[in-house]
């Protein structure tokens, strides 16, 4: 990551300061609460990867730092709703605008962002770009919807989980990729290449976010151990506790999904240490990684490409 970090230090910066300029309001919430989410600390890596792959695929102007920011204002619009759906209280170890604000401020000004966003990209002039973010947006807004019909449905299998995360989280990462390679007028074959490099990407990142609600010190991650459960989210290492515990452990697994028992959370750890959940889902994640890797490999040798790959065994590997 700190490759990474100095590798587009500028362009992000150049990012940062389109966040500033475009999430100004008249109206002074909207400031306040635009301006504690941007600078609550996230990685940023949803942003990154449009000008990571524009660079990669050779791509010489500046409107990959205003598709950085819409990609950024839609993930930062997600949070606020996800938040308020979910009653979090803490995000990156911080408050989250809900706590802080209420939850009407935080959906509307959530709403203010996702308006902005199609604004600016409206400007860039590419039809192809508008339609990329328009189907993402509308395949995130499914996956939220999915994701709280699984909740405290303790029968979800892997296929229905892995359709929540390829639309809930990996879905913007593969329109990330999209929008540098459409920028660079990339051929629709690299085109494909980089959504198959961002949805994998994306899938081994969420994957990893789910073993560390077991396993992570809260101090890193800034939320609290046991979250997923305490929201009855069925989760891949709940999930394959169930298939692979005992009878009784399954039972207690099972209940804990359906009551959100986050009471429970120290004895469901203690399953899911035996039965292997967490290392099988850090593996699943590794073959998404690698899956990504594999997805650029036809794609010419520079450091943006080498950032990508990184990138990827970064996601799968990650302690925070």
């Amino acid at each position: 990551m700190e490759n990474l970090k100095q590798l587009l230090a500028a362009d992000m910066a150049a990012v940062d300061q389109v966040i500033r300029a475009r999430l100004h309001s008249e109206v002074l919430l909207v400031n306040q609460i635009g301006e504690y989410i941007i600078n609550s600390g996230g990685k940023r890596l949803r942003p990154a990867l449009v000008v990571l792959s524009a660079e990669a695929f050779g791509y010489r102007g500046k409107h990959q730092h205003e598709l950085a920011a819409v990609v950024e204002f839609i993930h930062t619009a997600t949070l606020l709703h996800d938040d308020v759906v979910d009653e979090s209280e803490l995000r990156r170890g911080r408050e989250t605008a809900n706590e802080l604000f209420g939850n009407a401020a935080s959906v509307l000004v959530g709403d203010f962002l996702y308006s902005r966003a199609f604004q600016m990209m409206v400007e860039v002039g590419e039809m192809r770009v508008m339609q990329v973010l328009a189907e993402a947006t509308n395949v995130i807004a499914e996956g939220e919807v999915l994701q709280l019909l699984n909740c405290h449905d303790a029968s979800v299998d892997v296929s229905n989980y892995m359709r929540v995360i390829h639309c809930k989280t990996a879905k913007l990462f593969e329109a990330a990729m999209r929008l540098g390679a459409i920028l660079a007028k990339a051929s629709a074959a690299d085109e494909e290449a980089a959504a198959k490099y961002g949805m994998h990407l994306g899938t081994a990142f969420q994957l990893v976010d789910d073993v560390l609600d077991y396993s992570a010190d809260e101090a890193e991650t800034g939320k609290h151990l046991g979250d997923d459960l305490a929201e009855g989210k069925p989760t891949l290492p709940l999930i394959y506790a169930m298939q692979h515990g005992t009878a009784a452990q399954a039972a207690v697994v099972r209940e804990a999904i359906e009551q959100g028992d986050v009471g429970r959370f120290t004895e469901v750890l203690e399953i899911i240490r035996e039965t292997g959940a967490l290392e099988f889902t850090r593996q699943q994640a590794m073959r998404e990684a690698e899956a990504a890797c594999a997805a650029i490999s036809s794609l010419a040798g520079s450091q943006y490409k080498q950032s990508l790959v990184e990138l990827a065994l970064f996601a799968a590997q990650r302690q925070f």
